[in-house]
């Protein structure tokens, strides 16, 4: 196993300059990471941080609530998809869930997908474990895929707790074996990664990847 194959090089919070970006999409090539994965203001400077590294860029929509309206995410995951986005992780819209507008929370994550598909990018729905029961993540799981999203993920980091075994099993069960899941929220050093993977993500969002793959090179992993 490749761990850092796995890996979402991540920085997400708001103090994060230029000069932190650029450190960030840097330790991504050197050490071969997945993607990186960063706010939409730094879209446009971190693809070309990557630029021909093979490194893909992954940027955050409707984050970290996911209360936005439904266009102004849509533009958001258009006007980072045009700066060189191959991914978009956006927050569904959990209150819609929540009240039981079940047609409000897909129509939000398909007018994502569908403006993401456009530009040839996938998206990835953050759904907030901490905030559902489980009956409510296997519906926010279904809502996911119906709107053709790739990924259904844990929980954005931001809000309550981060991802956990027992929720990626269950996310796992509630996808077909197309749409795939991303554990992130706490995952800091190697044996949290593995338990996660052990449970079905087959995507890591984390700002501890140099950390973990050390690890890993020091235990032959």
């Amino acid at each position: 196993m490749e761990i850092r194959n796995y890996i979402d090089h991540t920085l997400l919070k708001p103090t994060a300059t230029r000069a932190d970006i650029e450190k960030l999409c840097q330790e991504a090539k050197e050490h071969g990471f997945y993607a990186v994965c960063v706010n939409s203001v730094y879209a446009e400077a971190a693809a070309g941080f990557l630029a021909g590294s093979g490194v893909r860029l992954a940027v955050v929509c409707g984050f970290p609530l996911g209360a936005m309206i439904t266009a102004a995410k849509v533009r958001e995951a258009e006007l980072a998809c045009a700066a060189g986005a191959a991914e978009i992780d956006m927050v569904m819209d959990i209150g819609a869930l929540l009240g039981g507008d079940e047609e409000k929370c897909r129509t939000d994550m398909q007018a994502v997908v569908e403006a993401a598909k456009a530009y040839g990018a996938i998206v990835k729905v953050i759904i907030e474990i901490s905030q559902l029961t489980d009956s409510q993540i296997v519906k926010a799981c279904e809502l996911a895929c119906a709107a053709g999203a790739a990924y259904v993920k844990t929980s954005s980091g931001f809000t309550g707790h981060g991802a956990t075994e027992e929720a990626v099993r269950l996310m796992r069960a509630s996808c077909p074996p197309e749409v795939q899941v991303k554990a992130s929220g706490g995952i800091r050093d190697l044996d949290a990664a593995l338990r996660m993977i052990r449970a079905g993500a087959s995507r890591i969002g984390t700002s501890s990847g140099i950390a973990i793959i050390k690890e890993a090179a020091e235990r032959g992993l």
